[in-house]
Order: C-alpha cells, then sequence, then structure tokens
C-alpha cells in the first residue's frame, strides 16, 4: 500500500467535508418539505373540489364555528358583546374555496409583502430554514375596510415565496425560510410553526408582514380599528389580540362595522 493511500485528510479538509454534508442534508430536507408540502396541496385541493363551496364559510356571531386544539386559551381578556358596537353590516359571501380548504375572499389585497421581513428576526421570531412543528397551531384573520372585505395575501413571512398554482388557487411551498408566524394561501390562514411555545399576537403578525397595526390603522388603511376576537369585541390594544389555537380574528377600519365573520377549520388545520 503506497503512502498516498495512508494519508489521513487535512483538518481544512474534514471542515469541508462536514460542511458539504451538512449542505447535502439540508438540501434534502428541503425537497422533502417540499414534497410533503405538495402532497398537502394535493389532498386539500381534491377535497374542495368535491366538497365544493357549500362547505364553505360558515357566517355566525359569537364565534360559532370555534374549535381549539392545543394550546393557547387566554384568560380575562378585554372583551364586550358585538352587540355594543350598534348595527352591524352582514360579512361579504364567502369566496370559493382555497387550497387549505379556507374560502379565499373576492376582495382586494390589503397589502402586498413588498414591505415584509426578510429573513433577520422580528420581535424574537426568526426565520428557520425548516418549518417548525413543535407549537403548531392556527388562527384565522378578516379583515374589513369602510365594510368591505380585504385579501390577507399569501407568502407572508416567507421570503422569497414560491407559489404553485392549483386548481383551488396559489399555495407556497417554499421559500428561502419560514418565519414562526406565516401565510401558505390567501385565505386569511396564520400558520403559527415554532420550535417553542409561547404566546403570539396580531402585532407579531404584522410586524413580520412589515405592516403598520395600531388603534387607528391597519396596514396602509386609516380609521378607527375595530377588533373582534371569537366573535366578541376585544377592548384592548389591537397589537395584543392573542393568536390561539383556531382564534377567529376579525379587524374592521372604519365605518360600518362588520358582523362577525366565523370560519370551520378543516381537518389538520
Amino acid at each position: 500500500m503506497d503512502e498516498a493511500s495512508n494519508r489521513q485528510p487535512t483538518r481544512k479538509q474534514r471542515r469541508e467535508l462536514a460542511r458539504r454534508r451538512r449542505r447535502e442534508e439540508e438540501a434534502a430536507a428541503r425537497r422533502a418539505a417540499t414534497r410533503r408540502r405538495r402532497a398537502w396541496v394535493a389532498g386539500c385541493t381534491a377535497v374542495a373540489v368535491l366538497a365544493g363551496a357549500a362547505t364553505a364559510l360558515a357566517v355566525a356571531g359569537a364565534g360559532q364555528g370555534h374549535r381549539g386544539n392545543s394550546a393557547g386559551t387566554v384568560a380575562a381578556l378585554p372583551l364586550a358583546a358585538a352587540g355594543s358596537l350598534g348595527a352591524l353590516k352582514p360579512p361579504a359571501p364567502p369566496g370559493a374555496l382555497g387550497p387549505e380548504r379556507v374560502p379565499v375572499p373576492r376582495a382586494p389585497v390589503l397589502a402586498g409583502t413588498a414591505a415584509a421581513a426578510g429573513g433577520a428576526p422580528v420581535d424574537g421570531i426568526e426565520c428557520s430554514i425548516h418549518e417548525q412543528t413543535l407549537f403548531h397551531i392556527h388562527a384565522h384573520l378578516t379583515i374589513d375596510v369602510d365594510g368591505g372585505a380585504r385579501q390577507v395575501p399569501y407568502g407572508i413571512g416567507i421570503p422569497g415565496a414560491r407559489a404553485e398554482g392549483t386548481p383551488a388557487g396559489p399555495f407556497v411551498t417554499s421559500g428561502e425560510c419560514f418565519y414562526w408566524l406565516h401565510t401558505h394561501a390567501a385565505d386569511g390562514i396564520i400558520h403559527i410553526e415554532s420550535p417553542v411555545e409561547r404566546q403570539y399576537t396580531l402585532g407579531n403578525f404584522f410586524d413580520v408582514w412589515g405592516e403598520p397595526l395600531s388603534s387607528r390603522r391597519v396596514g396602509p388603511s386609516r380609521g378607527a380599528v375595530t377588533a373582534l376576537y371569537n366573535g366578541r369585541v376585544y377592548e384592548g390594544d389591537p397589537r395584543s389580540v392573542p393568536l390561539t389555537a383556531h382564534a377567529q380574528i376579525q379587524l374592521d377600519v372604519g365605518r360600518p362595522p362588520v358582523a362577525p365573520a366565523s370560519i370551520e377549520f378543516p381537518e389538520g388545520l
């Protein structure tokens, strides 16, 4: 056996080999995550096509359709009955079921994602290469401006978001990284996928979105803001509305206020 065959790799070569292995493992994990998301989209689309719009949004008051799952029960919230707002405009009719089997509003987008965070931590929320599942819940956000519905866009919290076209609409399957708060579709579903269990708020989500939220402003829209949480008026700062499991959250900007809307969370969300 010659000297070359007995020669051990240098420290630099070992480091380069380790880096190469890590890159290969990360690439394999990204491919696996993409396959899982594509399988989810395919399954959701098939169910949506079979179910049709008849299984869509159920308009209700006082939190009808709400189901909790794993975590996020919040006590002593500053809540009041929706009737305290006076006359309420009925919610807009639901749109067609999107790729997550949740109706997508037939409405303009409130704001795009150009101002969204680009990968740096926001409010202690990181942008991870892989989606996190230790703490995994979902909430739904509805936005109305002067009585008219607005869409929450897909791709919030996913820099470089790449959406795949499906029969039910676009669905984001990949990106440069995933913030622990993000959206895959334009249906208002906020995905909370975190490596730590903590209380996230609507303000955190808007910070990741890069849009302002206050008692007088929602994104580019200005006016008195009414926040609703599970069909009741949230009397505190809209930024502090908690993102709990299956929370039904609504923001109304201006007048008239809109009656609480509610969705039925499909299996898997």
